[in-house]
């Protein structure tokens, strides 16, 4: 029999046997050297070999079983589900196996890394492990009850700025100091004995800059961001997994934890559950909870008026006369000399464009670019514009009154 042919007579047993079965096997096969073994957990090292941390390679005698995915933010990746490499590191050689298999409602991942001593091979694991868990140029995004490292939607975030957001008065100014602030002051709170942690809460209706405000300030605060997507997964709860965030975020600290459309994710079910991971029964320092809702309305007195929870709260109204004269300037700046309206056109949209969101000023401009390009010159951008406020504003799905304006 071939060495290594107890890999397929080890995924043919019971899940409670695998890992006894095949750390049986490799310590016989390896009698001289040190084994170490558990659930893969961080130790991705194709993610690190990637980052020429270290060089792998699947080792010739042996069937390594990889799978292909695709998303939407990475696009195609591949990645080995059963496979043995063969591994150097500062100098060293290891051996590295990973086994997956279904256990009940999920599946196991363990890897067993073979090295000439038990200390380089804990070592080596540490590395690995510590590598991983760092948040870099890219956003952490918790979704389907797991982590996962995003660099597309990190990339996107780097595109908004404070520089091409507009807000009413001094809020962006509020906002930005604020955090900067905070992040600033850990000395002083601890000093006091105040608990340095923030709860940060976005209010207002759809389109008014609350997605570009916290681009924005992750953009400008420079610390690991960590994204919730949803708290529902197929084979975990939803508490559960709002313990898999907050443990993830206390250590990604000092760090913000970003939870947009919370109305939509808490719910009757794990609104305890959720304050108290809030709350902080495990101190939750250096954590900024960033939170967004379009419904205020819908959320709990508990969450929304509660003091030390959600302590700076931040209302995106709809854009005052100034506010969208400033933006039709920002996106006028942008267009090419012949698609670009004059400045009176441009006071005019500005004017005639009340209960219009930041949202569909930008829908007016994107919208009026294509009616002008697909008949060039027939008529002056100032017209398009003006003519196409008319058909957004019957397209609108809901009436919004408009605001009185001085």
């Amino acid at each position: 029999m071939d060495t290594f042919d107890f890999l397929n007579s080890a995924l043919a047993l019971s899940p409670n046997a695998i890992s006894y079965h095949v750390s049986e096997r490799l310590a016989n096969i390896f009698p001289e050297s040190a084994i170490i073994e558990g659930e893969a957990g961080y130790f991705d090292i194709e993610k690190y070999a990637e980052a020429h941390a270290c060089t792998i390679r699947p080792r010739d005698d042996v069937h390594s079983q990889f799978t292909i995915g695709w998303d939407e933010d990475d696009g195609v990746w591949k990645r080995g589900r059963n496979a043995w490499f063969s591994a150097e590191w500062e100098g060293h050689d290891f051996e590295v196996l990973m086994l997956s298999w279904n256990a009940g409602f999920c599946d196991e991942k363990f890897i067993w890394i073979v090295a000439d001593e038990e200390a380089t091979a804990n070592a080596f694991y540490a590395e690995v492990c510590a590598w991983n868990a760092e948040i870099r140029d890219e956003v952490l995004v918790f979704d389907g009850g797991g982590w996962a490292k995003s660099e597309s939607l990190f990339e996107s975030i780097k595109n908004a700025t404070f520089e091409n957001l507009v807000l009413a008065g001094s809020l962006k100014a509020e906002i930005r100091n604020d955090l900067n602030r905070f992040f600033a002051m850990k000395e002083t709170y601890e000093t006091h004995r105040v608990p340095w942690k923030r709860g940060v809460l976005f209010v207002g209706p759809p389109g008014n800059g609350k997605t570009h405000a916290v681009k924005a300030l992750i953009n400008a605060i420079g610390k690991p961001c960590l994204y919730v997507k949803s708290f529902q997964a197929e084979h975990s709860t939803e508490h559960d997994c709002i313990r898999q965030v907050f443990q993830r975020a206390r250590k990604s600290a000092p760090c913000i934890l970003v939870l947009e459309d919370l109305d939509s994710l808490i719910n009757a079910n794990n609104r305890s559950f959720f304050l108290n991971e809030l709350d902080g029964f495990a101190a939750n320092t250096g954590v900024v909870t960033l939170a967004t809702t379009n419904h205020p309305d819908r959320l709990d007195p508990a969450i929304l008026d509660r003091p030390s929870r959600f302590d700076r709260k931040y209302h995106f109204d709809l854009p005052a006369l100034s506010e969208r004269l400033a933006y039709v300037r920002l996106w006028s700046c942008s267009l090419a000399d012949t698609l670009r309206p004059t400045e009176a056109g441009l006071a005019e949209v500005a004017e005639r464009t009340r209960a219009f969101s930041f949202a569909y000023l930008k829908e007016l401009f994107l919208s009026s670019m294509m009616r002008w390009m697909a008949e060039p010159g027939a008529a002056s951008m100032d017209a398009v514009l003006l003519e196409q406020i008319e058909l957004l504003r019957s397209q609108m799905v809901s009436a919004v009154a408009e605001p009185t304006e001085s």
